[in-house]
């Protein structure tokens, strides 16, 4: 368990965002997912439903929000996820509430992975892993992820 966890932080560290807008590097914000919680791969009708539920809890915020994808570099594995303008310890105790090993925050241009579970198992710590605008893709439309 403890070998795939690390595994799991090293491809949250790789991770590419698709955005069908460009954001503001001025702006801070965090990216949260409900989909696979706990990094167990779940159906695309439960992923759908978790993500229903994260964005009625996200609406509570009443802060602006925007549907967002997290990829690996090879688009084999690709989860909805949320932008959202939120402060971190907000963002990472919903990280929490939807069982998410981690989520990202995004400050100045500079994207931070932030433990959630991990932190109570893995004495994972935050880590800044570079410039968020290099790894931004814009689309016309996020993809279907019906898998």
């Amino acid at each position: 368990m403890i070998e795939s966890n690390k595994r799991l932080w090293q491809y949250y560290q790789e991770t590419e965002f698709l955005f069908t807008q460009t954001l503001s590097s001025q702006l801070s914000f965090a990216i949260i997912t409900a989909h696979n919680p706990k990094g167990q791969i779940l159906t695309s009708c439960q992923n759908r439903l978790l993500d229903r539920q994260l964005l009625l809890a996200i609406e509570k915020f009443n802060r602006p929000y925007r549907a967002v994808v997290g990829a690996s570099r090879d688009r084999t594995h690709m989860e909805k996820s949320w932008a959202v303008a939120i402060d971190k310890l907000s963002a990472a105790h919903l990280g929490l509430k939807f069982k998410q090993n981690a989520i990202y925050f995004v400050d100045n241009n500079q994207l931070a992975l932030v433990p959630c579970l991990f932190s109570q198992t893995e004495h994972q710590k935050e880590l800044i892993i570079g410039d968020f605008s290099k790894r931004v893709s814009l689309v016309s439309e996020l993809p279907d992820l019906d898998y």
